[in-house]
This record gives C-alpha cells, sequence and structure tokens, in this order.
C-alpha cells in the first residue's frame, strides 16, 4: 500500500477509474503542497497524469515530487510561486515552461486558497482583504487567461475551481474568503458559458465539504479532525472531472458529498 489514505478511501468512490485514466495527461495542481492540492497531485499521477505542482512552500512541493518520482513513471515538475505576485509575464512565463517541457496542458486545477482573518466585514484589514482576494480569484483569473490556448488546443480539457459553502451562502466572519470564492464561482460559470459552444475544455467547480486540512483545522480550531473525511474521499469526483471532461458539468458547481457518480 504506498497511499494507505487514498487506498482506504477508494472503497466508497462512487466512480472507479481505470488505473491509467490520466496517462500522458499534464495538469496543474496549484496549492500543491498541503491538503486536497497534495492530495490531487499524487493521485493524478498514480493515474498517469504529469503534474505541475505549483506552491507557495518549496520544501512542501519537494516532499510530493519526491513521493511521485519514487512511486510512479510520470513526470513531474516543481514551480515554486507566491500567487499573491501573479501577473501577466509570471503566467506566460508558466506557459513558456508548460510548453517546452511537455507540449500540451490538459487540465488545471485551481485549489490554492487563503483563509484570511475571520472577523466582522466592519473591522478587516483591507491589506489582506487584497491579499486573499489576489490568490484566491484574480490569480486563477490570469492563470487561466494565459494557458487556455495550451488546453484547447487538446480534444478534451477541464479547468476545476475548489470552492466552498461560504461562496454558495454567505457566512458572518468569513469575509474576503467568501467574496472570493463567490467571485471564483462566478469566474468559472463565464468562462464556462463562453467555452460552450466553441471549445473543448470543460469548466466546473467542486466543493469538497468540511475537509481534514491544515486550512479547516485553522478556521475551525476547536473541531475533532476525524470528524471530517480526508482530502482523498472525494478523488474519484476529481480524477472523473479530469479524465472524462465531461459537458454535461460544464459550468456546474457540483458539491462533492452529493454527487452521486457519472449517472447521479
Amino acid at each position: 500500500m504506498i497511499y494507505p489514505e487514498l487506498d482506504q478511501a477508494r472503497a466508497d468512490w462512487r466512480w472507479q477509474p481505470p488505473s491509467n485514466c490520466l496517462a500522458g495527461r499534464v495538469i496543474l495542481v496549484t496549492g500543491a503542497g498541503d491538503g486536497i492540492g497534495r492530495a490531487a497531485a499524487k493521485t493524478f499521477a498514480l493515474h498517469g497524469a504529469h503534474v505541475v505542482l505549483l506552491g507557495r512552500t518549496r520544501s512542501k512541493l519537494e516532499a510530493v515530487f519526491d513521493w511521485i518520482e519514487a512511486h510512479t513513471d510520470t513526470q513531474p515538475v516543481i514551480v515554486p510561486m507566491n500567487l499573491e505576485e501573479m501577473n501577466d509575464e509570471s503566467a506566460d512565463a508558466l506557459y513558456n515552461a508548460v510548453s517546452d517541457t511537455y507540449g500540451r496542458l490538459d487540465g488545471i486545477l485551481h485549489n490554492a486558497s487563503l483563509l484570511g482573518p475571520k472577523v466582522p466585514i466592519a473591522h478587516y484589514p483591507t491589506f489582506e482583504w487584497q491579499r486573499v482576494m489576489m490568490v484566491n480569484s484574480t490569480a486563477p483569473f490570469i492563470l487561466t487567461k494565459s494557458l487556455l490556448p495550451l488546453l484547447d488546443a487538446q480534444p478534451q480539457a477541464a479547468v476545476v475551481f475548489t470552492a466552498s459553502g461560504v461562496a454558495r451562502k454567505g457566512r458572518a466572519y468569513w469575509g474576503a474568503y467568501a467574496v472570493s470564492k463567490f467571485a471564483q464561482e462566478g469566474l468559472m460559470e463565464t468562462l464556462a458559458d463562453e467555452l460552450a459552444q466553441t471549445s473543448s475544455v470543460v469548466a466546473a467547480s467542486i466543493n469538497p465539504g468540511g475537509t481534514r486540512t491544515s486550512m479547516r483545522a485553522a478556521a475551525y480550531p476547536a473541531e475533532d479532525p476525524e470528524t471530517v473525511p480526508p482530502p482523498e474521499a472525494h478523488m474519484d469526483l476529481y480524477l472523473y472531472l479530469f479524465a472524462e471532461a465531461p459537458k454535461a458539468l460544464q459550468g456546474v458547481a457540483v458539491n462533492a458529498r452529493d454527487w452521486t457518480g457519472p449517472n447521479g
């Protein structure tokens, strides 16, 4: 058992993917060093994908890179990047690096997020607001805009945004995190509507619900982490979106806990 958390979760998956369902694909994962991003990167690689590991902390990315190299035959790359500093120039440089290294891109998982302080709007620091909005909504826009030509060149591709319950119903004290996730949902829906009739690229979002991550622990410090599922619990849905790029999910905001499988 090279990945016991995934093996344990697999028994309850609603879609049982072929082991090579992502063979030869190239997928960019932001926030790949921890939590859902780390689980997705490892899962994608185990199913054949070459994963572009983008994140802020090099040591965390290196740990994921080493694991993938030790347990798969894929070719991951590390992209240390602080999304607070994302701009057109850095996104274009990433486009060139991905194009030169792989010659293709089949998917983007926008997973990196900042939680920010949980305080009333009246007391929310403007600097913190701008940081959270940049990482959670503006950077995904810049990355998607720059990398879209690579995605559009493939017969099927997907852009998946990691959403949140507070992106679908605002909640007191969630401040910029909630607002940025609302913005991200709007970006997804707008992109999906633009692509629906002209492109093979599918855009969708996944609200994983409560998940055992460090961000969840920071948001709910009194919660027993064993009472919420690990990131691996919903990796079947992530795999399905990137392996199949189903047109039926174009523009859909999926709640992972409600998803019953491809025919659900």
